[in-house]
C-alpha cells in the first residue's frame, strides 16, 4: 500500500470494545479511563481488588460510556474465555486487549523463594499467553492487543532477575503472535515502561531508591500510569495501525 492510499475503513456503526485485564488499579485502571474516553466501551478484567474495578465501572457507566466489571484469573483459561465471552456478549465483539495483569516479586537470584518464581511466572507468562491465545481468536479485523514487559529487561538491575525473566518471555511471545497473525489487520506490540508511579513498583522501596532507579538513562524520570496509558490508547486506535505512512499489519514493536 503506498503512502497516498487511505486506511480501510471499519464499521464505525458498532462500538469500538476493550478488554483491559488489571484494570482495577494501576496502568491498567488508567488504560481503562483513557479508552472509555476515547468511546470504547470497556470491559475491566480484576483478580482480588473488585471494589476500585466496579467503582471505575460505575464512573465510566455514570459520564454516558459503556463498561462492566467480570473477575477473572488471567492464568486460567476459562475465565479468561468467559472474559472474552462477556465482552461478546454484552458488547458485540471484541477489537482491543490491553493485558496490564501482572506480579512483581524483587530478591537476587540466589535468595529467591521458588513459591514466588513459581507464581509470579504463572501470571505473567502463563497469564500472557491465555490472554493472548483468547485474543488471537476473537479480535476483530483493525483491532490490537498490547501486553506489557518492562525497561528492566534491557537495564538488568539487581534483584530484578526472575521478573526481567518473565517478561523477556513476553516480549518473545509477543513478537511471534504478531508473525503468526500477520495478515489479519491486528497489531500485536508491548509496551516496556521504565519506573512507573504504581503500587506495584513503589512497593517495598525507600525515597532513595525509587529516586535511582528512575534516573537510570534512558530513563531519567518517575512516570505515572497516565504517561503510559497514552501510549496505550494510541497503539489501541486506529492510527496505531499505520507507521510513516504505511499500513501495519502486525509488527510485534517494544514501545
Amino acid at each position: 500500500m503506498s503512502p497516498q492510499e487511505t486506511a480501510p475503513q471499519h464499521p464505525t456503526d458498532r462500538p469500538r470494545v476493550a478488554i483491559v485485564t488489571g484494570g482495577s488499579r494501576g496502568i491498567g485502571h488508567e488504560a481503562v479511563k483513557r479508552l472509555a474516553a476515547d468511546g470504547h466501551a470497556v470491559v475491566i478484567g480484576y483478580a482480588g481488588h473488585r471494589e476500585p474495578a466496579e467503582a471505575a465501572a460505575k464512573d465510566i457507566t455514570a459520564a454516558g460510556g459503556r463498561a462492566v466489571a467480570v473477575q477473572a484469573d488471567v492464568a486460567d483459561e476459562q475465565q479468561v474465555a468467559a472474559l472474552f465471552d462477556t465482552a461478546e456478549s454484552e458488547y458485540g465483539g471484541v477489537d482491543v486487549v490491553v493485558h496490564a495483569a501482572g506480579r512483581m516479586y524483587l530478591a537476587p537470584i540466589a535468595e529467591l523463594d521458588l513459591a514466588e518464581l513459581d507464581t509470579l511466572h504463572r501470571t505473567n507468562i502463563r497469564g500472557t499467553f491465555v490472554v493472548a491465545q483468547q485474543a488471537a481468536r476473537r479480535i476483530r479485523g483493525g483491532g490490537a492487543l498490547i501486553t506489557f514487559s518492562t525497561s528492566i529487561v534491557g537495564l538488568a538491575l539487581p534483584a530484578y532477575g526472575a521478573y526481567s525473566a518473565s517478561k523477556g518471555a513476553v516480549e518473545a511471545l509477543t513478537l511471534i503472535l504478531a508473525r503468526e497473525l500477520r495478515g489479519r489487520d491486528v497489531t500485536v506490540n508491548t509496551v516496556a515502561p521504565g519506573p512507573t508511579a504504581t503500587d506495584l513498583f513503589l512497593d517495598g522501596k525507600d525515597e532513595e531508591t525509587i529516586a535511582r532507579m528512575a534516573a537510570q538513562p534512558p530513563l531519567e524520570r518517575l512516570g505515572t500510569p497516565a504517561d503510559i496509558a497514552e501510549v496505550v490508547a494510541f497503539l489501541a486506535s486506529p492510527a496505531g495501525h499505520w507507521v510513516n505512512g504505511q499500513r501495519v499489519r502486525a509488527n510485534g514493536g517494544i514501545v
